[in-house]
Protein backbone atom coordinates (compact mmCIF):
# COMPACT_ATOMS: atom_id res chain seq x y z
CA UNK A 1 0.00 0.00 0.00
CA UNK A 2 1.60 3.15 -0.82
CA UNK A 3 -0.59 6.23 -0.42
CA UNK A 4 0.91 8.85 -3.36
CA UNK A 5 -0.32 5.83 -5.80
CA UNK A 6 -3.56 5.61 -4.70
CA UNK A 7 -3.99 9.15 -4.66
CA UNK A 8 -3.14 9.36 -8.25
CA UNK A 9 -5.09 6.68 -9.25
CA UNK A 10 -8.31 7.85 -7.09
CA UNK A 11 -7.87 11.53 -8.91
CA UNK A 12 -6.99 10.27 -12.55
CA UNK A 13 -10.03 7.41 -12.13
CA UNK A 14 -12.38 8.36 -15.50
CA UNK A 15 -16.33 8.82 -14.45
CA UNK A 16 -17.79 7.40 -11.39
CA UNK A 17 -16.84 5.09 -8.25
CA UNK A 18 -18.96 2.87 -7.34
CA UNK A 19 -18.59 3.44 -3.88
CA UNK A 20 -16.91 6.40 -1.63
CA UNK A 21 -16.61 5.24 2.11
CA UNK A 22 -16.02 8.88 4.53
CA UNK A 23 -14.01 7.32 7.08
CA UNK A 24 -11.10 4.84 8.05
CA UNK A 25 -11.82 3.25 10.95
CA UNK A 26 -13.25 -0.14 12.50
CA UNK A 27 -16.61 0.58 10.30
CA UNK A 28 -15.11 2.58 7.34
CA UNK A 29 -12.40 -0.22 6.20
CA UNK A 30 -15.04 -3.27 7.11
CA UNK A 31 -17.14 -1.27 4.51
CA UNK A 32 -14.03 -0.74 1.81
CA UNK A 33 -13.30 -4.71 2.45
CA UNK A 34 -16.75 -5.28 2.04
CA UNK A 35 -17.86 -3.63 -0.97
CA UNK A 36 -14.72 -4.46 -3.32
CA UNK A 37 -14.65 -7.98 -2.34
CA UNK A 38 -18.03 -7.82 -4.05
CA UNK A 39 -16.32 -6.30 -6.86
CA UNK A 40 -17.73 -2.98 -6.98
CA UNK A 41 -14.96 -0.03 -7.40
CA UNK A 42 -14.29 1.41 -4.14
CA UNK A 43 -12.41 4.24 -2.70
CA UNK A 44 -12.12 5.08 1.04
CA UNK A 45 -11.04 8.63 2.68
CA UNK A 46 -10.02 9.52 5.94
CA UNK A 47 -9.12 12.46 7.16
CA UNK A 48 -6.03 11.76 9.23
CA UNK A 49 -4.15 7.92 10.21
CA UNK A 50 -6.68 4.86 9.79
CA UNK A 51 -7.96 4.20 13.18
CA UNK A 52 -6.32 7.25 14.11
CA UNK A 53 -9.94 7.61 16.26
CA UNK A 54 -12.34 5.63 19.17
CA UNK A 55 -10.86 2.44 16.31
CA UNK A 56 -7.51 2.81 17.73
CA UNK A 57 -8.69 3.22 21.46
CA UNK A 58 -10.71 0.23 22.64
CA UNK A 59 -10.23 -1.98 25.61
CA UNK A 60 -8.52 -4.93 23.12
CA UNK A 61 -11.41 -6.86 23.36
CA UNK A 62 -13.63 -8.92 20.93
CA UNK A 63 -16.81 -9.97 22.94
CA UNK A 64 -20.07 -10.71 22.83
CA UNK A 65 -20.52 -8.00 25.54
CA UNK A 66 -21.18 -9.89 29.10
CA UNK A 67 -22.97 -6.20 30.25
CA UNK A 68 -25.35 -6.19 26.89
CA UNK A 69 -26.71 -9.65 28.99
CA UNK A 70 -27.10 -7.80 31.61
CA UNK A 71 -29.26 -5.26 29.86
CA UNK A 72 -31.18 -8.19 28.70
CA UNK A 73 -29.99 -7.05 25.05
CA UNK A 74 -29.60 -10.92 23.92
CA UNK A 75 -30.08 -10.03 20.26
CA UNK A 76 -26.74 -8.06 20.23
CA UNK A 77 -24.86 -10.36 22.37
CA UNK A 78 -26.34 -13.23 19.77
CA UNK A 79 -24.90 -11.05 16.96
CA UNK A 80 -21.86 -10.34 18.55
CA UNK A 81 -20.55 -14.01 19.58
CA UNK A 82 -21.61 -15.36 16.01
CA UNK A 83 -19.16 -12.27 14.94
CA UNK A 84 -16.32 -13.03 17.33
CA UNK A 85 -16.27 -16.20 16.36
CA UNK A 86 -15.97 -15.57 13.09
CA UNK A 87 -13.19 -12.87 13.55
CA UNK A 88 -11.18 -15.48 15.20
CA UNK A 89 -11.45 -17.49 12.01
CA UNK A 90 -10.39 -15.08 9.91
CA UNK A 91 -7.43 -13.06 11.69
CA UNK A 92 -6.18 -15.73 14.14
CA UNK A 93 -2.61 -14.00 13.89
CA UNK A 94 -4.24 -10.91 15.82
CA UNK A 95 -7.11 -12.52 17.60
CA UNK A 96 -7.13 -15.15 20.45
CA UNK A 97 -8.94 -16.63 23.20
CA UNK A 98 -8.65 -14.54 26.47
CA UNK A 99 -9.74 -16.49 29.77
CA UNK A 100 -11.63 -13.94 32.40
CA UNK A 101 -12.44 -14.59 35.50
CA UNK A 102 -15.37 -12.62 37.82
CA UNK A 103 -13.88 -12.26 41.17
CA UNK A 104 -16.77 -13.42 43.70
CA UNK A 105 -16.45 -11.58 47.25
CA UNK A 106 -20.29 -11.90 48.01
CA UNK A 107 -22.11 -15.27 49.14
CA UNK A 108 -25.02 -14.43 45.95
CA UNK A 109 -22.03 -13.63 43.06
CA UNK A 110 -20.85 -17.29 42.42
CA UNK A 111 -24.20 -18.34 41.20
CA UNK A 112 -25.68 -14.78 40.39
CA UNK A 113 -22.58 -14.85 37.63
CA UNK A 114 -22.13 -18.32 37.05
CA UNK A 115 -25.61 -18.75 35.81
CA UNK A 116 -25.33 -15.96 33.62
CA UNK A 117 -22.08 -17.21 32.10
CA UNK A 118 -23.68 -20.38 31.32
CA UNK A 119 -26.41 -18.04 28.87
CA UNK A 120 -23.35 -16.90 27.65
CA UNK A 121 -21.77 -19.96 26.95
CA UNK A 122 -25.66 -21.21 25.44
CA UNK A 123 -25.76 -17.74 23.07
CA UNK A 124 -22.31 -18.64 21.58
CA UNK A 125 -23.35 -22.18 19.78
CA UNK A 126 -20.56 -24.34 18.35
CA UNK A 127 -18.74 -20.54 18.18
CA UNK A 128 -17.55 -20.89 21.86
CA UNK A 129 -14.30 -20.41 23.13
CA UNK A 130 -14.47 -22.61 26.24
CA UNK A 131 -17.21 -23.37 28.76
CA UNK A 132 -17.58 -21.15 31.60
CA UNK A 133 -17.38 -23.50 35.35
CA UNK A 134 -17.50 -21.88 38.69
CA UNK A 135 -13.83 -21.62 40.52
CA UNK A 136 -13.10 -22.24 44.14
CA UNK A 137 -10.94 -19.80 46.21
CA UNK A 138 -7.91 -21.94 45.76
CA UNK A 139 -8.21 -21.87 42.38
CA UNK A 140 -9.53 -17.98 42.06
CA UNK A 141 -6.25 -17.37 43.89
CA UNK A 142 -3.69 -19.70 41.46
CA UNK A 143 -5.36 -17.86 38.49
CA UNK A 144 -4.98 -14.51 39.80
CA UNK A 145 -1.76 -14.69 42.54
CA UNK A 146 -2.23 -10.56 42.74
CA UNK A 147 -5.96 -10.41 43.16
CA UNK A 148 -7.14 -8.57 46.38
CA UNK A 149 -7.98 -11.66 48.93
CA UNK A 150 -9.88 -10.38 51.97
CA UNK A 151 -13.34 -11.26 51.62
CA UNK A 152 -12.59 -13.44 48.33
CA UNK A 153 -14.53 -16.46 48.08
CA UNK A 154 -13.99 -17.41 44.54
CA UNK A 155 -14.53 -16.71 41.04
CA UNK A 156 -16.13 -17.26 37.93
CA UNK A 157 -13.88 -18.29 34.50
CA UNK A 158 -15.30 -17.40 30.99
CA UNK A 159 -13.69 -16.64 27.60
CA UNK A 160 -14.14 -14.10 25.10
CA UNK A 161 -11.49 -12.60 22.38
CA UNK A 162 -8.67 -10.22 23.15
CA UNK A 163 -6.88 -8.24 19.83
CA UNK A 164 -4.84 -5.51 18.88
CA UNK A 165 -7.09 -2.84 17.15
CA UNK A 166 -4.98 -0.97 14.62
CA UNK A 167 -3.05 -3.96 13.75
CA UNK A 168 -6.72 -5.05 12.58
CA UNK A 169 -7.22 -1.62 10.88
CA UNK A 170 -4.36 -1.90 9.01
CA UNK A 171 -4.90 -4.96 7.55
CA UNK A 172 -8.32 -4.04 6.66
CA UNK A 173 -7.22 -1.19 4.68
CA UNK A 174 -4.39 -3.96 3.14
CA UNK A 175 -7.39 -6.50 2.40
CA UNK A 176 -9.53 -3.97 0.99
CA UNK A 177 -6.56 -2.54 -1.30
CA UNK A 178 -6.08 -6.50 -2.39
CA UNK A 179 -9.42 -6.59 -3.35
CA UNK A 180 -9.15 -3.32 -5.79
CA UNK A 181 -9.99 -0.78 -2.99
CA UNK A 182 -7.92 2.68 -3.18
CA UNK A 183 -7.39 3.75 0.50
CA UNK A 184 -6.39 7.44 1.44
CA UNK A 185 -5.02 8.40 4.60
CA UNK A 186 -5.14 12.35 5.81
CA UNK A 187 -7.46 13.52 2.80
CA UNK A 188 -9.84 15.11 4.64
CA UNK A 189 -13.73 15.35 2.84
CA UNK A 190 -14.55 18.89 2.78
CA UNK A 191 -18.13 18.96 1.25
CA UNK A 192 -20.56 17.00 -0.46
CA UNK A 193 -21.05 17.31 -4.56
CA UNK A 194 -24.85 17.16 -5.29
CA UNK A 195 -26.47 17.00 -8.58
CA UNK A 196 -30.39 16.90 -8.94
CA UNK A 197 -29.95 17.13 -4.64
CA UNK A 198 -28.14 13.70 -4.94
CA UNK A 199 -25.18 13.47 -3.19
CA UNK A 200 -23.29 12.11 -5.79
CA UNK A 201 -19.58 12.97 -4.69
CA UNK A 202 -16.97 14.65 -2.74
CA UNK A 203 -14.72 17.51 -2.23
CA UNK A 204 -11.16 16.32 -0.76
CA UNK A 205 -8.25 18.08 1.13
CA UNK A 206 -5.09 16.65 1.05
CA UNK A 207 -4.00 17.32 4.45
CA UNK A 208 -0.05 16.41 3.53
CA UNK A 209 0.01 19.11 0.66
CA UNK A 210 -3.07 21.30 0.60
CA UNK A 211 -4.31 20.23 -2.47
CA UNK A 212 -7.90 20.49 -3.03
CA UNK A 213 -9.99 18.26 -6.01
CA UNK A 214 -13.37 16.55 -6.38
CA UNK A 215 -14.33 12.95 -7.03
CA UNK A 216 -17.26 11.53 -7.92
CA UNK A 217 -19.56 8.53 -6.77
CA UNK A 218 -23.05 6.86 -7.38
CA UNK A 219 -22.74 6.17 -3.68
CA UNK A 220 -21.21 7.86 -0.41
CA UNK A 221 -21.17 6.48 2.61
CA UNK A 222 -20.85 8.27 5.73
CA UNK A 223 -19.01 6.26 8.55
CA UNK A 224 -17.45 8.75 10.52
CA UNK A 225 -18.10 7.61 14.07
CA UNK A 226 -18.28 10.43 16.44
CA UNK A 227 -17.63 13.09 13.52
CA UNK A 228 -21.01 11.82 11.85
CA UNK A 229 -23.05 14.59 12.50
CA UNK A 230 -20.34 16.94 10.42
CA UNK A 231 -21.11 14.89 7.84
CA UNK A 232 -24.49 14.62 7.62
CA UNK A 233 -25.03 18.80 8.28
CA UNK A 234 -22.57 18.88 4.96
CA UNK A 235 -25.52 17.05 3.56
CA UNK A 236 -28.53 19.35 5.18
CA UNK A 237 -27.48 22.18 7.83
CA UNK A 238 -31.22 21.25 9.37
CA UNK A 239 -30.22 17.56 9.77
CA UNK A 240 -30.46 17.09 13.57
CA UNK A 241 -27.42 15.37 15.80
CA UNK A 242 -27.60 11.40 16.40
CA UNK A 243 -24.53 11.12 18.44
CA UNK A 244 -24.15 11.10 21.59
CA UNK A 245 -19.65 10.43 21.89
CA UNK A 246 -19.51 9.05 25.40
CA UNK A 247 -15.60 9.00 26.40
CA UNK A 248 -13.76 5.55 27.61
CA UNK A 249 -10.42 6.34 29.62
CA UNK A 250 -7.95 3.21 30.25
CA UNK A 251 -4.93 3.51 32.07
CA UNK A 252 -1.27 0.59 31.28
CA UNK A 253 0.54 -0.63 33.78
CA UNK A 254 3.30 -2.86 33.78
CA UNK A 255 2.24 -7.26 34.36
CA UNK A 256 3.63 -7.53 37.67
CA UNK A 257 0.87 -6.03 39.18
CA UNK A 258 -1.22 -8.93 37.29
CA UNK A 259 1.33 -11.43 36.39
CA UNK A 260 -1.36 -14.48 35.81
CA UNK A 261 -2.83 -15.19 32.27
CA UNK A 262 -6.47 -14.77 32.76
CA UNK A 263 -7.96 -10.92 32.56
CA UNK A 264 -10.08 -9.50 35.90
CA UNK A 265 -13.49 -8.42 34.93
CA UNK A 266 -15.32 -6.64 37.63
CA UNK A 267 -19.37 -6.62 36.58
CA UNK A 268 -20.27 -3.22 38.44
CA UNK A 269 -18.36 -0.61 39.26
CA UNK A 270 -19.62 2.54 41.26
CA UNK A 271 -20.75 4.23 37.59
CA UNK A 272 -22.90 1.16 36.76
CA UNK A 273 -19.66 0.03 34.27
CA UNK A 274 -18.21 -3.29 33.52
CA UNK A 275 -14.35 -3.15 34.54
CA UNK A 276 -11.47 -4.73 32.70
CA UNK A 277 -7.98 -5.48 33.43
CA UNK A 278 -6.71 -7.41 30.23
CA UNK A 279 -3.16 -8.62 29.65
CA UNK A 280 -2.52 -6.93 26.51
CA UNK A 281 1.39 -7.04 24.60
CA UNK A 282 3.40 -7.78 28.18
CA UNK A 283 1.21 -4.97 29.64
CA UNK A 284 -2.14 -4.79 31.65
CA UNK A 285 -5.09 -2.63 30.38
CA UNK A 286 -7.86 -1.86 32.80
CA UNK A 287 -10.55 0.26 32.12
CA UNK A 288 -12.90 2.05 30.75
CA UNK A 289 -15.19 5.35 32.00
CA UNK A 290 -18.05 6.03 30.61
CA UNK A 291 -18.21 9.92 30.84
CA UNK A 292 -20.57 11.79 28.69
CA UNK A 293 -18.69 14.88 26.17
CA UNK A 294 -19.90 17.29 24.04
CA UNK A 295 -17.62 17.63 21.33
CA UNK A 296 -15.64 14.86 19.84
CA UNK A 297 -11.78 15.48 19.12
CA UNK A 298 -9.54 13.31 16.98
CA UNK A 299 -7.35 13.67 21.13
CA UNK A 300 -9.67 12.81 23.53
CA UNK A 301 -7.75 14.07 27.01
CA UNK A 302 -8.57 11.82 29.78
CA UNK A 303 -9.99 13.52 33.10
CA UNK A 304 -8.53 13.79 36.26
CA UNK A 305 -12.02 12.35 37.77
CA UNK A 306 -11.45 9.06 35.09
CA UNK A 307 -7.83 8.66 36.22
CA UNK A 308 -8.78 8.32 40.02
CA UNK A 309 -11.59 6.47 39.16
CA UNK A 310 -9.94 3.41 37.37
CA UNK A 311 -6.84 3.79 40.14
CA UNK A 312 -9.55 3.59 42.73
CA UNK A 313 -11.26 0.40 41.31
CA UNK A 314 -7.30 -0.82 40.20
CA UNK A 315 -6.09 -0.89 44.23
CA UNK A 316 -10.06 -2.06 45.22
CA UNK A 317 -9.14 -5.59 43.26
CA UNK A 318 -5.00 -5.46 43.06
CA UNK A 319 -3.04 -6.10 46.03
CA UNK A 320 -0.18 -4.20 44.45
CA UNK A 321 -2.12 -1.11 44.79
CA UNK A 322 -1.58 0.90 41.36
CA UNK A 323 -0.67 4.29 42.00
CA UNK A 324 -0.25 7.50 39.28
CA UNK A 325 3.71 6.42 39.07
CA UNK A 326 3.18 3.06 38.15
CA UNK A 327 0.44 4.18 34.78
CA UNK A 328 3.01 3.51 31.59
CA UNK A 329 0.00 5.13 29.31
CA UNK A 330 -3.23 6.82 29.48
CA UNK A 331 -5.55 6.55 26.20
CA UNK A 332 -8.61 7.95 26.24
CA UNK A 333 -11.46 6.93 23.32
CA UNK A 334 -14.64 8.24 22.19
CA UNK A 335 -17.92 5.83 21.64
CA UNK A 336 -20.04 7.10 18.81
CA UNK A 337 -23.43 6.57 20.69
CA UNK A 338 -26.67 6.95 19.31
CA UNK A 339 -29.46 9.34 20.82
CA UNK A 340 -32.50 7.67 21.95
CA UNK A 341 -35.40 10.38 22.17
CA UNK A 342 -33.49 12.64 25.22
CA UNK A 343 -31.39 9.72 26.73
CA UNK A 344 -28.86 12.11 29.08
CA UNK A 345 -27.12 8.60 30.54
CA UNK A 346 -24.31 7.90 27.98
CA UNK A 347 -24.24 4.00 29.73
CA UNK A 348 -27.73 3.24 28.72
CA UNK A 349 -27.51 4.59 24.83
CA UNK A 350 -27.59 1.82 22.59
CA UNK A 351 -24.94 0.35 21.51
CA UNK A 352 -26.29 -1.50 18.38
CA UNK A 353 -24.94 0.25 15.12
CA UNK A 354 -27.48 2.39 13.21
CA UNK A 355 -28.11 2.65 9.59
CA UNK A 356 -30.10 5.19 7.63
CA UNK A 357 -30.43 6.51 4.16
CA UNK A 358 -31.24 10.38 4.01
CA UNK A 359 -33.42 12.10 1.53
CA UNK A 360 -29.86 12.98 -0.46
CA UNK A 361 -28.62 9.28 -0.91
CA UNK A 362 -26.27 9.46 1.68
CA UNK A 363 -25.58 6.77 3.55
CA UNK A 364 -25.01 6.98 6.84
CA UNK A 365 -23.79 3.66 9.22
CA UNK A 366 -22.93 4.48 13.30
CA UNK A 367 -22.87 3.13 16.32
CA UNK A 368 -21.48 -0.45 16.90
CA UNK A 369 -18.23 -1.67 17.92
CA UNK A 370 -15.35 -3.22 16.91
CA UNK A 371 -16.56 -6.84 17.19
CA UNK A 372 -19.47 -6.13 14.93
CA UNK A 373 -17.42 -4.26 11.78
CA UNK A 374 -18.15 -7.27 9.71
CA UNK A 375 -21.37 -7.30 9.67
CA UNK A 376 -22.14 -3.52 10.10
CA UNK A 377 -20.10 -3.46 6.82
CA UNK A 378 -22.45 -5.78 5.17
CA UNK A 379 -25.38 -4.48 6.21
CA UNK A 380 -24.38 -1.24 4.88
CA UNK A 381 -23.18 -2.06 1.58
CA UNK A 382 -26.20 -4.13 1.29
CA UNK A 383 -28.09 -0.80 1.17
CA UNK A 384 -25.69 1.29 -0.45
CA UNK A 385 -25.65 -1.25 -3.35
CA UNK A 386 -29.74 -0.26 -3.42
CA UNK A 387 -29.22 3.21 -3.15
CA UNK A 388 -26.83 3.50 -6.32
CA UNK A 389 -28.67 0.80 -8.15
CA UNK A 390 -25.82 -1.70 -8.77
CA UNK A 391 -25.61 -5.30 -9.71
CA UNK A 392 -26.25 -7.22 -6.35
CA UNK A 393 -23.99 -9.07 -5.48
CA UNK A 394 -23.29 -11.54 -2.30
CA UNK A 395 -21.57 -10.45 0.61
CA UNK A 396 -18.40 -13.32 0.93
CA UNK A 397 -16.56 -11.63 4.47
CA UNK A 398 -17.92 -14.22 7.12
CA UNK A 399 -15.29 -16.77 5.87
CA UNK A 400 -12.80 -14.01 3.74
CA UNK A 401 -9.00 -14.20 5.52
CA UNK A 402 -7.78 -10.95 6.37
CA UNK A 403 -4.29 -9.74 5.36
CA UNK A 404 -1.58 -11.45 7.29
CA UNK A 405 -3.98 -14.80 7.70
CA UNK A 406 -1.38 -17.37 9.76
CA UNK A 407 -3.17 -20.33 11.94
CA UNK A 408 -0.26 -20.81 14.74
CA UNK A 409 1.75 -17.83 15.66
CA UNK A 410 4.14 -18.09 18.17
CA UNK A 411 3.49 -15.14 20.99
CA UNK A 412 6.69 -15.14 21.81
CA UNK A 413 7.86 -13.94 18.91
CA UNK A 414 8.35 -9.73 18.72
CA UNK A 415 6.87 -9.70 15.12
CA UNK A 416 3.59 -12.66 15.47
CA UNK A 417 0.85 -9.99 14.92
CA UNK A 418 2.27 -9.31 11.41
CA UNK A 419 1.10 -13.33 11.11
CA UNK A 420 2.55 -14.39 7.40
CA UNK A 421 4.45 -10.57 6.65
CA UNK A 422 6.85 -11.29 9.49
CA UNK A 423 8.84 -13.33 6.69
CA UNK A 424 9.19 -9.90 4.63
CA UNK A 425 9.99 -7.78 7.99
CA UNK A 426 12.81 -11.12 8.92
CA UNK A 427 14.19 -10.44 5.37
CA UNK A 428 14.66 -6.96 5.88
CA UNK A 429 16.61 -7.32 8.94
CA UNK A 430 18.80 -10.48 7.03
CA UNK A 431 19.40 -7.31 4.41
CA UNK A 432 20.47 -5.13 7.04
CA UNK A 433 21.41 -7.00 10.62
CA UNK A 434 20.92 -3.74 12.73
CA UNK A 435 17.29 -3.57 11.98
CA UNK A 436 17.03 -6.39 13.99
CA UNK A 437 17.86 -4.02 17.28
CA UNK A 438 15.18 -2.82 19.52
CA UNK A 439 13.56 0.94 18.87
CA UNK A 440 13.73 0.82 22.47
CA UNK A 441 14.83 -0.96 25.89
CA UNK A 442 11.14 -1.24 27.37
CA UNK A 443 9.58 -1.48 24.03
CA UNK A 444 9.09 -4.74 21.91
CA UNK A 445 9.91 -3.41 18.49
CA UNK A 446 12.43 -3.56 15.85
CA UNK A 447 13.96 -0.80 13.71
CA UNK A 448 13.01 -3.30 10.66
CA UNK A 449 8.94 -2.52 11.69
CA UNK A 450 9.77 1.39 11.16
CA UNK A 451 11.05 0.90 7.13
CA UNK A 452 7.80 -1.95 7.25
CA UNK A 453 5.09 0.16 7.97
CA UNK A 454 6.20 3.18 5.75
CA UNK A 455 6.82 1.17 2.70
CA UNK A 456 3.96 -1.19 2.68
CA UNK A 457 1.18 0.38 6.05
CA UNK A 458 1.02 3.55 4.88
CA UNK A 459 2.78 5.17 7.69
CA UNK A 460 3.03 9.09 6.69
CA UNK A 461 4.09 10.37 10.27
CA UNK A 462 5.90 9.34 13.54
CA UNK A 463 2.99 9.32 14.88
CA UNK A 464 1.20 7.10 12.82
CA UNK A 465 4.51 4.04 13.68
CA UNK A 466 4.49 4.83 16.95
CA UNK A 467 1.02 5.06 17.82
CA UNK A 468 -0.70 2.17 15.41
CA UNK A 469 1.84 0.62 13.11
CA UNK A 470 3.11 -0.32 16.60
CA UNK A 471 1.61 0.07 19.77
CA UNK A 472 4.67 1.81 21.44
CA UNK A 473 2.66 5.34 22.89
CA UNK A 474 -0.10 2.91 24.42
CA UNK A 475 2.28 0.68 26.14
CA UNK A 476 4.98 3.22 27.85
CA UNK A 477 4.08 6.83 26.41
CA UNK A 478 7.50 8.08 27.78
CA UNK A 479 9.60 5.26 25.98
CA UNK A 480 7.92 6.04 22.74
CA UNK A 481 8.92 9.55 22.83
CA UNK A 482 12.52 8.67 23.93
CA UNK A 483 12.42 6.23 20.43
CA UNK A 484 10.66 9.19 18.71
CA UNK A 485 14.09 10.74 16.56
CA UNK A 486 15.17 7.03 15.92
CA UNK A 487 12.00 6.56 14.10
CA UNK A 488 11.74 9.84 12.39
CA UNK A 489 15.45 9.37 11.13
CA UNK A 490 14.53 6.04 9.86
CA UNK A 491 11.66 7.06 8.16
CA UNK A 492 13.07 10.01 6.62
CA UNK A 493 15.79 7.98 4.89
CA UNK A 494 13.03 5.93 3.48
CA UNK A 495 10.34 9.10 2.57
CA UNK A 496 13.32 11.41 1.41
CA UNK A 497 12.79 13.89 4.10
CA UNK A 498 15.58 16.39 5.27
CA UNK A 499 16.25 17.73 9.24
CA UNK A 500 13.44 19.90 8.88
CA UNK A 501 11.14 17.30 8.64
CA UNK A 502 13.03 15.30 11.24
CA UNK A 503 12.88 18.04 13.81
CA UNK A 504 9.84 18.99 13.52
CA UNK A 505 8.31 15.54 13.20
CA UNK A 506 10.11 14.66 16.87
CA UNK A 507 8.38 18.23 18.12
CA UNK A 508 4.71 17.28 16.97
CA UNK A 509 5.03 13.95 18.36
CA UNK A 510 6.20 15.09 22.02
CA UNK A 511 3.41 17.46 22.00
CA UNK A 512 0.67 14.78 21.12
CA UNK A 513 2.12 12.27 23.86
CA UNK A 514 2.75 14.43 26.39
CA UNK A 515 -1.11 13.73 27.35
CA UNK A 516 -0.47 10.11 27.56
CA UNK A 517 1.88 10.61 30.54
CA UNK A 518 0.38 10.70 33.78
CA UNK A 519 1.97 13.72 35.56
Amino acid sequence: MQRQRMLDQAKNKPGYFDVIIIGGGATGLGAAVDSASRGYSTLLLEQHDFAKGTSSRSTKLVHGGVRYLQQGNVTLVLEALRERGLLIQNAPHLVRNQSFIVPNYDWWEGPFYGVGMKVYDMLAGKLGLGPSKNLSLKETIKHLPTLEQEGLRGGVIYYDGQFDDSRMAVNLAQTAAEHGALLVNYAKVTGLIKSNNMVDGVAVRDQLTGDEFELNARVVVNATGVFTDNVLKMDDQEARTMIAPSQGVHLVIDKEFSPGESAIMVPHTDDGRVLFAVPWNGKIVVGTTDTPVDDPDLEPKAMEEEIDFILKHATQYLTGNPTRKDVRSVFAGLRPLVKAGDGKDTASLSRDHTLIVSKSGLVTITGGKWTTYRKMAQDTIDQAATVAGLNVQECVTENLRIHGWLKNVDKEDPLYHYGSDRVEIEKLIKEKPELGEKLHERLPYLKAEVIWGVRNEMAMTVEDVLSRRTRALLLDAQASVDAAREVAELMAGEMEQNGDWIAQQVKEYEALADAYILK
